[in-house]
């Protein structure tokens, strides 16, 4: 749940304006040792563990630097070559192996799913037939915004997780409605590698990494759980930074699994900003790359100014006083928090790779180096707008409004049902199978592939609580029988996969 919703703000914040100026050298010079500065600020306050930057203008690395450390409480600093999981960036990243592959050729952007892959399926059939790679990698395919990413929670596949989103229900019309999927964008990413016999994890080497030296980047968790010099993921206990949980992102590797560093990440920037040219040479066609910078979906409206913010192809594309702008925001609520913003017209791009959720100090830093370069000066305090959104939606208070409803027990709670009334097995086709379990006086839940244990806690009557989030701990979700004449659960409802009523599963057979 949290790891959607990090994913919808990011996607529906507008970016700020400012007025209409030229960046030049002298600029950026001045503009630079500000940005170090405030860096440093940000980690000296404890509003990041660590950080690191990157920034590329006019095909020149002029900006590469750690701030922070790995892990709170060691000693090991971030430097340029520290790599960060980067989460949804991985998305413009995988626009452009997709890219690479429509400039070779292998597909089109328009190529249908269904010639790709005939087993695919959406929960409708207008779209199943007809969804392409552009609709997929847009978010405008008619797929919920949370289709998969809860059973990726409970352990299943790549390929189970994109059997099962055809069992969900539409998040909106296809190509009229834009909905941001993982899942979405990883079939579409997925699909259009499978001309080449090859896995996508291959393709991204083969295609993007290898070819500009990004020799510390992967679409891989085994090879970032391998880099000896990486970064932690770090969600607030009590006010404190703390390491809590490891995140293992390859069913989505397109949409969020990719690992790499402000030292490798610059490389990918001056592709993008070279608008497919790198050290002087061609390496994917202008035609190919264009198209995923270009609008094909409203993505949001500001409600205060009525600015449209579109996006294109794993980009966020504003039309800004400025210029366009080409951005994209990356999350976990597990602990990361990365951004990508470039501006095309001027040559200019900024990376910002963060180990700690919620926070907006990515988009406070590259607000204020953006207002430097191009005013002189920042128009205001970036750092603690962006903070105050990210609080807002994910922070304490946000935390304790949403566990609330079950904080406290009810003054005198009903008892429930003999227990093994509700033991047995549940089945939904999205789900797949639950095992209630009772043992010792006690209920548990077993869900997944691994039939993952969560143990019950009663809340009133045939209303029990379970704790589904790691990086999240005393959140607890409710799991609700509903109880048929003869006395059994026919049914359960877990709160936590029901964000598109998909959380309710049907008492089955016992095995």
């Amino acid at each position: 749940m949290m790891r959607l919703l990090a994913a919808l703000i990011l996607t529906c914040l507008a970016p700020f304006a400012v007025q209409a100026q030229t960046v030049t050298k002298e600029k950026l010079t001045a503009a630079l040792p500000k940005l170090r500065e405030l860096a440093r600020q940000v980690v000296a306050k404890g509003e990041v563990p660590g950080l690191s930057i990157g920034i590329v203008y006019r095909d020149e690395v002029v900006f590469l630097e750690g701030f922070g450390v790995r892990e709170a409480g060691q000693a090991e600093t971030v430097g340029a070559d520290t790599v960060f999981q980067v989460a949804s960036v991985s998305k413009p990243l995988a626009a452009t192996v997709v890219a690479a592959l429509v400039s070779d050729g292998v597909v089109t952007w328009d190529t249908r799913i269904r010639d790709l892959d005939p087993n695919f399926a959406l929960p409708e059939a207008y779209p199943t037939a007809q969804v392409t790679i552009r609709d997929l990698l847009s978010h405008r395919s008619g797929l919920a915004a949370s289709a998969g990413n809860d059973i990726e929670d409970l352990g299943f596949s790549r390929e189970e997780i994109l059997k099962r989103i055809r069992h969900t229900r539409p998040g909106g019309s296809f190509r009229a409605d834009y909905a941001y999927s993982n899942f979405g964008f990883t079939a579409g990413a997925i699909a259009a590698t499978r001309p080449t016999g090859k896995g996508w994890e291959e393709l991204a080497e083969e295609k993007v990494f290898r070819p500009l030296g990004m020799q510390s980047t992967s679409s891989r968790a085994k090879d970032f759980v391998l880099q000896p010099n990486r970064s932690s993921l770090h969600v607030r206990i009590d006010g404190k930074w703390t390491p809590l949980v490891k995140r293992n992102a390859d069913a989505q590797s397109p949409a969020g699994g990719v690992s790499s560093s402000a030292k490798d990440m610059v490389q990918w920037l001056r592709l993008e900003l070279g608008n497919g040219r790198y050290a002087g040479r061609p390496l994917i066609k202008e035609a190919a790359l264009e198209q995923t910078r270009l609008p094909n979906i409203i993505r949001s409206v500001d409600p205060k100014t009525g600015v449209v913010g579109f996006y294109g192809m794993g980009w966020n594309v504003d039309f800004r006083d400025r210029g366009v702008e080409w951005s994209h925001a990356g999350a976990f609520s597990a602990g990361a928090r990365t951004l990508v913003h470039l501006l095309p017209a001027e040559k200019i791009g900024i990376v910002i790779l963060s180990n700690a959720f919620p926070t907006g100090v990515p988009e406070g830093l590259a607000a204020t180096f953006f207002d430097e370069v191009v005013t002189g000066r920042p128009s205001r305090d970036w750092i603690a707008h962006w903070n105050e959104i990210y609080e807002a939606q994910f922070g304490a208070v946000a935390r304790k409004t949403a566990m609330a409803p079950y904080a406290s027990p009810p003054a005198s709670p009903a008892p429930p049902m003999p227990l093994d009334a509700y033991a047995g097995y549940y089945h939904n086709d999205y789900v797949g199978d639950l095992r209630v379990i009772e043992a010792g006086g006690a209920l548990s839940l077993a869900l997944g592939p691994a039939g993952k244990r969560f143990p019950l806690r009663h809340f009133n009557r045939d209303l029990f609580l379970y704790a589904p989030f790691a990086e999240s701990p005393g959140w607890m979700v409710a799991v609700t029988f509903l109880i048929g004449p003869d006395g059994r659960a026919s049914q359960v409802t877990l709160e936590n996969l029901d964000e598109d009523g998909m959380g309710t599963l049907k008492r089955s057979k016992s095995r």
